[in-house]
């Protein structure tokens, strides 16, 4: 997990007409606050990665387009330069906003970081990835981004809204699958990009059995033959994509899309016990999204006195998962994943608002 202040400095052109390049001013021109879980698969090391990273690749991300985030309207050339009359009616047309440049900085932030996670995997002889999801507060709206299977959502005191969905190998399995066809010789011919409802045996050869490809959604049969007894790609439940470490893997050229949901914050008028849980998979593995409202609505309810109420929320709803006598969930299930919760408040205190 990952927390803290953005502080994005301001970008000057050269003072000549022919000098394109920029330098950073020394004072901060904008601020804003950072959450960030990442949830790694195949080892720690990617997740660690991504932790110590992906706050500076979004503050430079931010920082090449501050200029255009602070204009009534997104300016053709950042420069300020102005090439073609209609340039503002053409930026208009095609709907750009100031979000739109938050969510590009998000999207590019993403990349560079997932580039240097492979560079530093690479160079280290180290396997593995992660999930990222990230809140992002920054002049009156809040920017949720995900990649991966954790999860989002508001809960206000009458209402609970999803912040993101899960990308998970059944969701993103047609498109796992078409890169292994476009691309065989990322399988290493150790692999077979098919699914089947479980993994096949020597005894199948020769059997009809069930199967579908990169073009189904439905599922047909086929003769099993020799080549189909490789490791499946995607196995198990349809939420696993095979983590069997290779030299050059399909694994290491998956590119999830990355979602972003943006929340006005004016628009909200948050109360104050409005808040936005995110967490890891292992929360939401036992606890449905109206599950966690009902326990965030009565756990807030009940301490508002409590100066220290969202961070012990956030225990409270790890506490939740684990089966213990002091579980606030009855006979509920029990995770054996890893939980990671964080609680962010959205009522504003005073002339700024807390998090925890």
């Amino acid at each position: 997990a990952a927390c803290g202040k953005l502080c994005i400095r301001r970008c000057e052109f050269g003072v000549e007409e022919d000098q394109e390049w920029l330098t950073l001013c020394s004072e901060e021109f904008l601020t804003g606050h950072y959450w960030a879980l990442f949830d790694g698969h195949g080892g720690p090391a990617a997740a660690i990665l991504a932790a110590n990273t992906l706050h500076s690749c979004l503050r430079r991300q931010l920082e090449a387009v501050v200029e255009g985030m602070v204009a009534t309207q997104p300016p053709m050339h950042l420069s300020g330069r102005c090439v073609c009359p209609s340039d503002p009616q053409f930026v208009e047309e095609k709907g750009i906003r100031t979000e739109d440049l938050v969510i590009g900085a998000l999207e590019s932030a993403f990349q560079e970081c997932d580039e240097v996670i492979g560079r530093e995997l690479e160079a280290s002889g180290q396997v593995g990835g992660c999930t990222a999801l990230v809140a992002v507060s920054l002049k009156g709206k809040l920017y949720v981004a995900n990649a991966g299977d954790s999860r989002a959502i508001l809960v206000r005191r009458d209402e609970v809204r999803p912040l993101s969905s899960e990308f998970t190998p059944e969701t993103e399995r047609q498109r796992i699958q078409q890169l292994a066809f476009i691309y065989p010789e990322l399988l290493a011919g150790e692999f077979t990009r098919l699914e089947f409802p479980r993994r096949l045996k020597g005894d199948d050869l020769g059997q009809k059995v069930l199967f579908r490809d990169h073009h189904m959604s439905g599922w047909s049969y086929k003769c099993v033959e020799k080549s189909d007894l490789k490791y499946p790609l995607i196995h198990g439940q349809g939420r696993q994509v095979s983590e069997r470490p290779l030299r050059e893997s399909l694994l290491n050229h998956l590119r999830l899309t990355l979602q972003v949901t943006v929340l006005d914050m004016d628009q909200l008028e948050p109360q104050e016990e409005d808040v936005i849980v995110m967490a890891t998979d292992g929360l939401w593995d036992v606890l449905s999204n109206e599950q966690v409202a009902r326990l965030v609505q009565s756990f807030l309810l009940g301490n508002r006195e409590d100066p220290h109420r969202f961070s012990e929320l956030a225990k409270m709803l790890i506490r939740s998962t684990q089966g213990t006598d002091d579980s606030p969930i009855q006979e509920g299930q029990v995770s054996y994943d890893d939980v990671s919760v964080f609680v962010i408040p959205l009522h504003h205190q005073g002339q700024g608002h807390s998090s925890h």
